[in-house]
């Protein structure tokens, strides 16, 4: 290729691979933007990519089944994985079962092998697998009041389902994404670790979701226990960043559209949930962490320390940074909240020292983390219109 009689050639070589890293950066640009991908996607699929943590080359010809991939998480990862394909030339091949196979081959293309499947139903596969991702769970505090029944056994059929897959499989890993509800109400003050989940109140339709979740998180350990599935869990905070819809029903993305529709933030409580927030692409890359440095039949909590924050005082956040002080806080307190469905106070101050001691970091703090989400909204915004 280069003749060893130019005196540069060792700086020659060195410039024509880095070309060809470049070329195959703008390749990869190029067919996530073919496909809409807003720029702010774009950058937190760079930056996983380059993230030190993650040993790429262990995903190598590797195949991944990863449920959910249409979900807020698991597009980002997929997104987040094709893109590293591309760059890096890994032959990582991607199982997607999902109920919805228009929706994901509009997000995905042909980068990954897409199927129908309904949560719970019989999963089967006649191919070898390496790793499983199962992020499929149904969502929404509604729906878990209106359809309990629905919640419980959606996600206990659905976990069940996907543990029969792997139990003759012989997977290096599986990963179940849980959430922090099951550490249930803490003290106010007591910073959580793993070993502390909370106790329920069975009568409660609401907390079908957290109870569901610990009886996933049970059978996940009995199938470790009994099979040697290699489970790890993870228990994620509440998440977000872009992909995030605008009709959104959570307390963020209602602030986020008062801060876009420049209207007042009105708070009907008190405001004094606390709790610590997550990236999506800090989700993505806690999920690839655990998966290559988790220890089997450990459980992990995941969110970014440095977002712990009330209710009352994020809205002033948003009110003060992100709407440029165009906004303003105000209270219209009920004297019966619950029965306007509002949860009880929580205090929910994570331990994510395990996560840590995995090399992982997370690296987008909270301003951070509404600007981008709003910027990737206004992003998609623009290109349904121009399309």
């Amino acid at each position: 290729m280069f003749s060893r009689k130019y005196k540069n050639y060792d700086a020659y070589r060195f410039l024509y691979f880095q070309g060809i890293a470049r070329c195959k950066r703008e390749f990869a640009d190029f067919w996530h933007m073919r496909y809409r991908m807003n720029s702010v996607q774009l950058e937190d699929c760079k930056r996983i990519e380059e993230m030190p943590f993650i040993d790429w080359e262990r995903l190598s010809n590797k195949t991944i089944v990863i449920t959910g991939s249409t979900g807020l998480i698991g597009s980002n990862l997929v997104n987040a994985l094709i893109y590293v394909n591309k760059v890096r030339g890994l032959g990582i091949k991607m199982i997607l079962p999902v109920r919805n196979v228009g929706a994901a081959k509009k997000l995905f293309g042909e980068a990954a092998q897409i199927f129908s499947y309904n949560l719970g139903d019989k999963l089967e596969l006649n191919c070898g697998m390496n790793y499983i991702i199962h992020l499929a769970s149904p969502t929404g505090s509604t729906y878990f009041t209106e359809r309990p029944v629905d919640t419980m056994l959606e996600n206990i059929e659905g976990t069940r389902a996907v543990l029969e897959l792997t139990k003759d499989k012989n997977v290096k890993k599986f990963i179940y994404l849980s959430t922090m509800e099951v550490y249930g109400f803490p003290e106010k003050g007591h910073r959580v670790k793993e070993n502390e989940l909370g106790a329920f109140e069975t009568m409660n339709a609401r907390n079908s979701y957290p109870i569901a979740k610990i009886a996933c998180e049970a059978l996940c350990n009995s199938y470790w226990s009994q099979y040697n599935v290699p489970v790890v869990i993870l228990r994620a905070t509440q998440t977000f960043g872009p992909g995030v819809k605008y009709d959104d029903g959570r307390v963020f993305a209602q602030f986020m559209r008062c801060a876009l529709e420049k209207t007042d933030i009105v708070l009907k409580s008190e405001g004094l949930t606390k709790r610590q927030y997550l990236y999506t692409a800090d989700a993505v890359s806690a999920i690839l962490a655990g998966m290559l440095k988790g220890v089997s039949g450990e459980s992990y909590s995941v969110a970014n320390p440095n977002t712990c924050i009330s209710i009352r005082d994020m809205a002033q956040m948003v009110a003060d940074r992100i709407a440029k002080g165009t906004i303003k806080v105000r209270f219209d307190i009920s004297e019966d909240i619950e029965k306007l469905g509002y949860a009880a106070t929580l205090y929910m101050d994570l331990d994510v020292g395990r996560m840590l001691n995995l090399g992982w970091r997370p690296g987008i703090g909270l301003q951070e983390m509404y600007e981008r989400m709003i910027r990737g909204i206004e992003e998609d915004i623009c290109s349904r219109q121009r399309y």
